[in-house]
């Protein structure tokens, strides 16, 4: 998308990449600052995006956390914190070259 502004690249960048220290909060502070803006659809779009994405990563998280009592989970808790990081990365690349991104797999929750 060339229409829209490096700022709203690097913030996209930076909601994308937040997501692997700080899990929902920084796309979520992103998108409430910006979600009333039309000229930030495409930004807002990146940070509901990342945001949809780190909920679900929060519910797998949940379910491997329970899932630990059987021993699964152990095994779950890398294969997350290594999807996280890796998917998280390829967004913040994409976001930060004005395209946009969406994860592979991630629960729509929030339009």
């Amino acid at each position: 998308m060339s229409d829209v502004s490096q700022d709203d690249k690097t913030m996209a960048m930076i909601g994308h990449l937040s997501g692997i220290v700080a899990g929902f909060i920084g796309p979520l502070v992103i998108w409430l600052i910006n979600k009333d803006k039309a000229d930030k659809a495409w930004l807002n779009g990146q940070a509901v995006e990342s945001l949809n994405f780190q909920i679900t990563i929060f519910i797998a998280y949940m379910v491997a956390g329970v899932l630990t009592f059987v021993l699964i989970g152990m095994l779950l808790i890398p294969v997350i914190l290594l999807a996280n990081l890796i998917l998280c990365i390829m967004a913040g690349m994409k976001a930060n070259e004005g395209v946009d991104y969406r994860y592979p797999f991630a629960l729509r929750l929030i339009k």
